[in-house]
Formats: structure tokens, C-alpha cells, sequence
């Protein structure tokens, strides 16, 4: 009988190693966080991560170990390369240069500086640890115990619990570049994933190693600064300290600014207080959060003006690009194509559809709208019968005053109209309403500050009719504006932090980057977007778990087509600069009332992982592929029902699906489905069943196998029946999780030991499993 990749590790590969020297602590468990589903309306994790397999070497008996190699188990009668290619990605986000795959009698090699696979050897000539060292040290040039290695030794001040694989898979990146001589370095990650973290554990190992004289962490706007304040003075204390126009805070080693502070935010700045407080290479370190800004901009001179530092740019904007038109894109990939060729590719790279796999960001949903005036556009003509005013005198207006046609992306920022407003806003309240109802944190982006008044103001009004027909008190301020213009940073900690207050935030592009509102719960398009980079942006301010608030997913409303920025690759490539032209006249703004809109559904999409890149899919055609797959794999209901009730068959039939599998519990929010166990969502999909509720389920195996049940001892019976009612509760992972013989109600029905009378508690509960997912 076939081994399971579990018994393969565990009595093959284990023994095998540690005969090569590969002791216990030289072998680290990676697991990834656990998925999130949601039971009854509260947040549970799922029972297992994503386990990665790695193998490290310590220098000395006080230095953080350093991970060198993976190694996926498979089945020990499947070939030893099987795994290979998962393990080659699994490598990557490790930021581990030697890949195995094996079968617990056989291994294979992918070297990744050579791109060579080797042929199968026995387990019995694994490399050794100080065989994977000598190979790592003659690649990086560099002996781990040279003084260039040291940051690389340092333990993390809060424990390895502290931080997540990929963050210290970044940081690895970031100091092996150091160590090599390279003195700029580039990281990706998405929105959510902890930037800031890996910033302040870069620097403290630099520090603690005695590499670090003084820093320097440049971020965008005062908020973006609190919070980076905040998380290096956890670590660094009263070293690290922000620097204000009125202090520039010589005495400190960490130093926390703005452009604004420095004067290099724009062309029109001089850089005087930069250039007057520090003088050339005052820093021997620079970290510039969000550098997707364009670093050949005036703020380029932070750079310049200190060529000796360690220069390190932090984005969430990939260096592939997925959508636009060649218009669009232009900018962006100028700006990303610089970054590029100055900061060389990135040293490492974690995206949003790696994030939602790993359950480290909340899955998404696409909600897409399209108004039947943004299909035709405002002609000259329409204008003339509606009759148009002065948006800012509300005087008529000539009708040769206005442009022969307006398209849709001129919008509320040419010529304003109240009732496509009007329109959109209500439409986007039921929506809240039907999801969750009208108290859901929302960020709504709009084309210029008099939108966001508008949009706020008609927000407002439909909340007031809704407490009113509902008798409910209303919350005070429901809808805001928070821009620039209003000093709106001021209301961002009302959105982050107030529960009853500050709901809906109507803004133009201040929240577009950085600002860390765990709590939102729906990002709104009312404006159209150009740029890619922008909307990685805005579409990234809703990509973090909350769980507090029981904030799981979130969703995006399209009313501007803005999700197209979703679509084919691009590889970046400089620009030359092109000469600015003239200046044209200001135009007037135009007012015209009197449309009647209509806004219709354009489809509702998930957001998954599409061959290692975030893509969409409508649910029709997520559903489509799920049952493509699953039928791959389970030919036939039983065949499927068999799989499911094995642990490890089950986690392999998940994996083979699309994106994981992670769309799969977001489909069964879609369809209405949160009281059924996965497996009648897959069923009903795969082999066309009708669905059962896990209630139906329990109640079905009580009175279908009653006579089983008398037949047992009767703690026996009462103990399974209790764990049934916990399968109703949470689904069938709560079945094989340890912990549910610790609820009282399993206990009181005689618990663990009750099933041990009749032998192996696992072989009564598959048998349970077996009768309870029959049809």
C-alpha cells in the first residue's frame, strides 16, 4: 500500500536526512497562515496551511539559521520529480536557492543559478549541510562568516513567530544584494503585506550586526509617516524619531520624512530644508516607501546627494503590468522601466493573488456597473434641450460655451451631472444594503473635490431616508469628504478607528497609497483611471484581513470600468522624456440637470491567482473551470466522496483545482451557500447533486443510519453524534481537528475515549464521515 506524502516524509525522507547530518533544528516547518472561512457568520481559520519544507545551516550557536534548500515530499510509488515544478515556486517565495523533490527513495536537483535538474540519486547522497554551504558561499562569493554576512546571522528581536515566510524571505534577498556589494535593492509586495515590517527588521539587523550609521525612511504624507513612526519606534525606541520642518532631528539614527518635509515632492520645490540639514552622504542608508512614485522627479536628489548609501525602494506595483491600453500604460511603465534600470530587478517579489493563496489577504469580489450616459456620452445638442449653467455662478450658459461632445471620462470634471450622481449613489446604497446593510466602511474615489462634495452630500441624504423608514438612529458624520483640500488626512483615523461615525469616505486620490485602513470593506470606482499603477493602488486599500470586524473579503464597485487595468502583460521599457507643451486655457465647468440615467449589472467576477499573476473571472466561468478540474480528478461521485473523507486526498483534490482552490469559498459566499459544507458546493458543481445544508446532513444521519448508531456502545453513538452537530457548526475540517474533543459538548457526551472502546477513534469517525456525505 502507497505511502501519503505525510508517511512518506515522516518515515522515508526524515530518517534519511538526519543520516546526512540534517538534524531536527536545521529542518524548519514553514506553514503558511491559515485560510480564513467564515461559520455562522464569525471568522475561522482553516485547519492547514501550506507547509513548505525547508532546510537551513547555522553558523554559530547564537545566529539565526539561514534557509538554503526545499524539499517536496510525494508519495513514495509516484516518480521523485514529481513535485518538482510546485517546489520550484515554493523555492522562489522562500528565497531558496536549491529545489528537491522526492519520493522518499529517490531525489532530484533544480539548481536555480543554473537552471539544471538533476537525475534521480538516492536519498543516501543528499548533499550534507556543509555541502549546501560550501555550494551557497561559492555563489554568493561570500563566506557566512565574513563581517559583509553578519545582518544575515541577526535574530529577529520578537522571535520567528514574529514574521511571516515571505517577509523574511525579502529581507534574506535584500542582505545577500548587501553583502555582494550591490547598493540598491528592490522589493515588491502587495498592499497588505507588510512593507513597513520588513523596512524596520531590515534595518534593525543592519544595526545590530554594527552596519548602520544613520537611516533615512522617505514616505508620502503626514499619515503614511505616523505609521511608520510608530512601527520603528517599537523596535528602535527613542532612536528613531519623525522629522518635522521645525526639527530635522540630527541626533537620531532613524530618521522618518515626507517628501513634503524634505522639499522634494515636486518640481516646483527647491529641496532647501534637505539640502540645508544634510549634507552629502549624511546617510548611510535610505529606504523610499512607495518609489512606484517617479524617481526622476525633483525628489531624486535623496538619492544623489548620498551615492555611498545603501539605497532600498519599497512598491506594490509589479514590474509586469496586466491591462490598459498603450495610452494608459505609457506613464507607468516610464516610471516603472526607470525604477527598473535604477534599482535593477527586484530582489523579491509577493503579489496580492500569492497573498490571497496564502490566506494573508482577504479574497475579493468585482462588482461591475455600466450607465447607459457613459455608453452614449453629452453632445452639444443634448446640452441645448436640458439647457446647461455655470457650474460656479449657476448662470446659463451659451450653448457655444461647451464642447461639441463630452465622453464619460470628462465627466464631473468638464461638465457635472447631478443625476448620474444621484443614480449611482442610490444604486451603490442597495447594494449595501443587500450586502451587509449601509454601516460597511467605503472608500469612494472621485473625479475632483466638487464630486466628492456631491457624492457625500447624496450619500447622506439616502442614509437619513433609511434610519428614518427603519426607525434607526443615524450615525453622525455618515458620508465625508476626505481630501487634500479639506485637510482630510485629519478624518483618515475617524475612518480607520471609529465604529459608529466616519463610514463612507468620498475622496479624489488621498487615500490612494499607503494609508493602512484594515476595516474597509468596499472599495468604490465613480472615477475613471488611467493609469495602472494608480489603480493597483486604490483597488489595494481594501487588501487586509480585519478580523476584529469580522472583514474577510472585500469588494470592489465598478461604475467606470476601471477593472479593464486587469488584463494582458507588458514588459517595461524606458521612454525618452517628451517636451511639454503649452498650457491651455481653463475651461469652463458646466452644470446640466434634467438626464434621465439608468445603471445596469455588467457582471460579478473573483479575484484569483491566473499562472502566477491577479486576474478575474465571472462566476459562470470560475464554476465552469472548477468543474473541469474536479471531474479531472474525481471521475465519478463516489470517487469524489472517497477523496474527501481522506485528509490528505482531499488537500491534494483542492490544491489541483483553479487558483488553489481559494476562489472556492468565496464562490460559496456568492451563490448563497454558507450553510453548506464544501463538498456539496463541489458536487453540486462537478456532478450536477443537489446541494444539502450541513443541517440537513446531520439530520439525514440520524435517521438514515439510526440503526448503526443503536448498535454502538451508547457513549460511542453520543459522541459521534456530537461531533456531527459540530460538522453542522464549522464543516468537515472540525472533524479532524484535535481540539473538538475539548467542547464541553463533546466531553459531556463521553469525548475521546468513548470512541476508543471500539479501537481506532480515526476508523469510527471516517466510518462516520463515510455514512454522513452518503447520498
Amino acid at each position: 500500500m502507497a505511502l501519503t506524502e505525510a508517511d512518506t516524509r515522516a518515515k522515508l525522507i526524515d530518517p534519511a536526512l538526519h543520516r546526512r547530518g540534517w538534524t531536527e533544528d536545521l529542518i524548519r516547518r514553514e506553514e503558511t497562515d491559515r485560510g480564513i472561512d467564515v461559520v455562522d457568520g464569525k471568522p475561522r481559520r482553516r485547519e492547514r496551511g501550506r507547509t513548505d519544507y525547508l532546510l537551513q545551516v547555522r553558523v554559530n550557536i547564537t545566529a539565526q539559521p539561514i534557509p538554503l534548500g526545499l524539499i517536496e515530499a510525494k508519495r513514495d510509488n509516484e516518480p521523485p520529480d514529481k513535485g518538482l515544478e510546485q517546489a520550484k515556486k515554493y523555492a522562489r517565495l522562500n528565497h531558496v536557492p536549491f529545489v528537491f523533490s522526492s519520493n522518499g527513495h529517490l531525489f532530484v536537483e533544480y539548481d536555480h543559478l543554473t537552471g539544471k535538474t538533476s537525475k534521480p540519486q538516492s536519498l543516501e547522497v543528499f548533499p550534507t549541510p556543509s555541502k549546501l554551504r560550501q555550494r551557497y558561499e561559492k555563489r554568493s562569493k561570500v563566506s557566512l562568516e565574513a563581517e559583509e554576512a553578519k545582518p544575515l546571522l541577526v535574530p529577529y528581536p520578537g522571535g520567528e513567530a514574529s514574521r511571516r515566510y515571505y517577509q523574511d524571505a525579502a529581507i534574506r534577498a535584500a542582505l545577500e544584494k548587501i553583502f555582494q556589494g550591490q547598493k540598491r535593492v528592490l522589493l515588491f509586495l502587495a498592499t497588505g503585506s507588510g512593507k513597513t515590517f520588513i523596512a524596520v527588521h531590515l534595518l534593525k539587523k543592519i544595526a545590530d550586526a554594527g552596519q548602520l550609521h544613520r537611516a533615512l525612511f522617505v514616505c508620502d504624507r503626514d499619515e503614511l509617516r505616523s505609521q511608520g513612526l510608530g512601527a520603528f519606534q517599537n523596535v528602535f525606541g527613542a532612536d528613531a524619531a519623525e522629522v518635522s520642518t521645525a526639527n530635522p532631528q540630527k541626533n537620531a539614527r532613524i530618521l522618518i520624512a515626507t517628501y513634503q518635509t524634505l522639499n522634494v515632492a515636486g518640481e516646483v520645490e527647491d529641496a532647501k530644508f534637505f539640502l540645508e540639514n544634510y549634507p552629502e552622504n549624511y546617510f548611510s542608508h535610505i529606504i523610499i516607501d512607495e518609489c512606484h512614485r517617479s524617481a526622476w522627479g525633483k525628489w531624486s536628489i535623496v538619492l544623489t546627494r548620498n551615492p555611498d548609501a545603501v539605497q532600498i525602494g519599497l512598491t506594490a506595483t509589479p514590474r509586469h503590468w496586466e491591462g490598459g491600453v498603450e495610452e494608459e500604460r505609457k506613464e507607468d511603465e516610464e516610471i516603472t522601466a526607470n525604477n527598473l534600470r535604477y534599482f535593477g530587478e527586484p530582489a523579491y517579489e509577493y503579489d496580492m493573488a500569492q497573498g490571497i493563496e496564502d490566506g494573508y489577504l482577504p479574497a475579493c469580489e468585482v462588482i461591475r456597473r455600466m450607465t447607459d450616459l457613459d455608453e452614449t456620452g453629452v453632445t452639444r445638442e443634448d446640452i441645448e434641450r436640458l439647457g446647461g449653467k455655470d457650474a460656479i455662478t449657476g448662470q446659463p450658459i451659451s450653448v457655444a460655451d461647451a464642447r461639441r461632445y463630452y465622453e464619460a471620462p470628462s465627466f464631473e470634471a468638464s461638465i457635472q451631472l447631478p443625476d448620474r450622481v444621484r443614480t449611482w449613489c442610490k444604486d451603490l446604497f442597495e447594494m449595501l444594503l443587500q450586502t451587509g446593510g449601509p454601516h460597511q466602511k467605503t472608500v469612494i474615489f472621485c473625479v475632483r473635490d466638487t464630486h466628492a462634495d456631491a457624492v457625500a452630500a447624496e450619500m447622506n441624504n439616502l442614509y437619513a431616508e433609511w434610519c428614518a423608514k427603519e426607525g434607526q438612529n443615524r450615525w453622525e458624520p455618515y458620508a465625508f469628504k476626505c481630501t487634500a483640500a479639506v485637510g482630510g488626512s485629519q478624518y483618515i483615523a475617524d475612518l480607520r478607528g471609529s465604529e459608529r461615525s466616519h463610514v463612507i469616505a468620498t475622496t479624489v486620490d488621498l487615500i490612494t497609497t499607503g494609508v493602512d485602513v484594515p476595516i474597509l470593506r468596499n472599495v468604490v470606482f465613480f472615477k475613471y483611471v488611467r493609469s495602472p499603477i494608480s489603480f493597483q493602488q486604490m483597488m489595494g486599500r481594501g487588501s487586509r484581513i480585519h478580523l476584529p470586524t469580522n472583514k474577510l473579503m472585500f469588494r470592489v464597485y465598478d461604475y467606470t470600468n476601471a477593472t479593464r487595468l486587469l488584463g494582458k502583460d507588458f514588459i517595461t521599457r524606458p521612454t525618452p522624456p517628451q517636451p511639454p507643451g503649452p498650457p491651455a486655457p481653463p475651461e469652463k465647468i458646466i452644470r446640466v440637470e434634467g438626464f434621465d440615467v439608468h445603471v445596469n449589472p455588467a457582471g460579478t467576477y473573483i479575484v484569483i491567482g491566473k499562472e502566477g499573476k491577479l486576474g478575474m473571472v465571472t462566476v459562470e466561468e470560475y464554476k465552469q473551470s472548477l468543474a473541469e478540474h474536479l471531474v479531472g480528478e474525481a471521475k465519478t461521485l463516489d470517487d469524489f466522496r472517497h477523496q474527501w473523507i481522506n485528509v490528505q486526498d482531499r488537500k491534494r483534490l483542492i490544491d489541483a483545482l483553479p487558483d488553489d482552490g481559494q476562489g472556492i469559498r468565496l464562490l460559496r459566499e456568492l451563490l448563497n451557500r454558507k450553510e453548506y459544507d464544501l463538498f456539496d458546493v463541489l458536487a453540486e458543481i462537478g456532478f450536477g447533486v443537489a446541494p444539502k445544508s450541513r443541517r440537513e446532513r446531520v439530520e439525514a444521519l440520524h435517521y438514515k443510519h439510526g440503526d448503526w448508531f443503536k448498535g454502538l456502545p451508547k457513549k460511542t453513538a453520543n459522541t459521534l453524534l456530537a461531533l456531527a452537530r459540530q460538522f453542522e457548526k464549522s464543516g468537515t475540517e472540525e472533524l479532524e481537528n484535535p481540539h473538538v474533543f475539548n467542547v464541553p459538548d463533546v466531553v459531556k457526551a463521553g469525548g475521546l475515549e468513548a470512541l476508543k472502546i471500539l479501537g481506532d477513534p480515526k476508523k469510527i469517525i471516517s466510518e462516520t464521515k463515510e455514512r454522513l456525505f452518503a447520498a
